[in-house]
């Protein structure tokens, strides 16, 4: 039987489809048969790059529990370190014979004023938890990372920010919290009391105390449209200045970059979500309300893995998922009407990954919005040259804020995350390191910063460069906490022993 060379094509796409189908669903099937059988004391974060064996699990879901473990910390002389999910990626969530806290547990939500716009909830609970009980008061969340996995106390210690380009980073939404100190007591923490550490525990990855619980403040839950636009990178920075900067109608915004091998960075396309006015035709009619105000959950999260792991292990794969987000895009051209808390509640479950060759981690790099174009440039040289297995690239506009000792955009600022796979093979980790370096050096050389949420792998000179005041971070550390009671392997890794 003769094929013609179309058939022929065709046939043999799919046969590298399927092929490469087994190939993957064998090596995740091997990945989890390797990870059945494991020590429960022995720690990870999602990277799985600084594993530690802790000396005990705490996991509390009560406060005296807490209050209990770090009393037999003092009276045993334990180092105490301390989690939520474990998305933090260098080394903040534990240490070596720690007694290790393990916060997910304790996950109440204590008070909600509608009124107000304010809700208390213990650190252990999730954005999703939070957004569940916002959402039956027509109240959505200000500041919180991209997906809602993580809880309210990791993002309270990372300072995240969000897609919301009218807010800076979470510790702008803030309006007190309790923290369990080194010494047992516990300390009510705002702007005008415990001052000082407001500014320090927030962004202060556990180093200060325990944060217990905290009061957040919320805003509507507002209808927006979205829509999706190509646009060149090198006009980006004038966009923004012009149209989402200080834009009242605008709820969220973000943009995402090309990762194909042959065509690396050359596409961007930025997403952004407009108030919706009841005198817009778009809006919809009361009696359909209900349904956009339901909370979606997540769907073809098996689709979706699939098609990310044949990113992971093809270029082809790239290049296929690439073309099938084009496609999406051009259907979101029209608008999309959707609630706030349904915007914020992006797909996630389709990223989770566990194998032990490789692993995925997220680098993030806050550039001065002007100099933008210029670091995207800069950073395909370093990827190319370094063979990088760069999966994703998302933008977010991150405005000048004034909070936080270590304050990661002093001025406007794009901030760009890094979806990258790499071996966990020695040789795969110190590539990936000096990639980092290099790529770190062409931030600081525009006057940006790095994200100290995720790997240790900037050098202790240029983590000064990018934060000048992180000895003066450390000093406070030791004049809270004499005896370093909290600890964790980022402290150990880049405090200076003279400071």
């Amino acid at each position: 039987m003769h094929l013609d060379h179309q058939t022929y094509k065709k046939r043999r796409n799919l046969a590298l489809i399927l092929s490469a189908a087994l190939i993957y669903s064998t090596i995740f099937t091997y990945s989890i048969y390797q990870n059945l059988t494991h020590d429960e004391l022995l720690i990870h974060d999602v990277s799985q790059l600084f594993p530690a064996h802790v000396k005990e699990i705490v996991e509390g879901e009560e406060e005296e529990s807490l209050v209990a473990a770090l009393q037999q910390a003092n009276e045993e002389d334990l180092k105490v370190s301390i989690a939520g999910t474990r998305h933090s990626q260098g080394g903040h969530a534990f240490y070596e014979d720690s007694l290790w806290l393990d916060m997910t547990s304790y996950n109440e939500i204590l008070a909600l004023d509608e009124d107000e716009k304010t809700i208390t909830v213990q650190s252990g609970v999730t954005w999703e938890q939070i957004q569940e009980a916002a959402n039956e008061h027509g109240l959505s969340v200000k500041v919180m990372q991209s997906s809602n996995i993580f809880t309210v106390g990791g993002s309270l210690s990372s300072n995240v920010h969000g897609r919301d380009p009218n807010y800076g980073p979470i510790i702008e939404t803030v309006d007190s919290f309790r923290l369990l100190m080194a010494d047992g007591t516990i300390q009510e923490v705002n702007r005008d009391e415990n001052e000082e550490l407001f500014e320090l525990a927030i962004g202060g990855f556990g180093l200060f105390g325990v944060i217990l619980d905290v009061t957040l403040e919320l805003t509507d839950d507002e209808l927006y449209v979205s829509t999706t636009e190509k646009i060149d990178y090198k006009d980006y920075p004038d966009y923004i200045e012009n149209e989402i900067k200080g834009s009242e109608d605008v709820g969220l915004h973000y943009a995402r970059l090309s990762a194909t091998p042959n065509g690396l960075f050359e596409d961007m396309y930025m997403t952004t979500y407009h108030s919706l006015k009841k005198t817009d035709e778009l809006y919809p009619k009361e009696e359909n309300l209900p349904e956009f105000s339901t909370l979606q959950e997540e769907k073809n999260v098996r689709r979706d893995r699939f098609f990310l792991g044949l990113s992971r292990h093809f270029d082809w794969g790239k290049n296929l998922v690439w073309s099938l987000q084009q496609r999406l895009y051009a259907e979101a051209e029209e608008g999309e009407v959707i609630s706030r808390n349904n915007a914020m509640r992006p797909p996630v479950e389709f990223l989770e990954y566990d194998s032990s060759r490789n692993t995925d981690i997220l680098q993030e790099y806050f550039i001065p919005t002007d100099d933008f174009p210029q670091f995207v440039e800069e950073l395909k040289t370093i990827v190319e040259a370094e063979n990088i297995n760069l999966l994703n690239v998302t933008v977010r506009f991150t405005p000048e804020h004034d909070e936080g000792h270590l304050n990661y955009a002093t001025e406007d600022t794009l901030a760009l995350v890094l979806l990258i796979n790499h071996s966990l093979s020695d040789d795969g980790v110190a590539h990936i390191e000096q990639a980092t370096q290099q790529i770190v050096d062409a931030v600081l050389d525009l006057g940006g910063t790095h994200y100290l949420t995720y790997q240790k792998f900037p050098t202790n000179e240029q983590i000064r460069e990018a934060y000048p005041n992180i000895d003066s971070f450390f000093e406070e550390k030791q004049k809270y906490d004499p005896d370093e009671r909290f600890m964790n392997y980022f402290y150990e890794e880049y405090v200076d022993e003279q400071s």
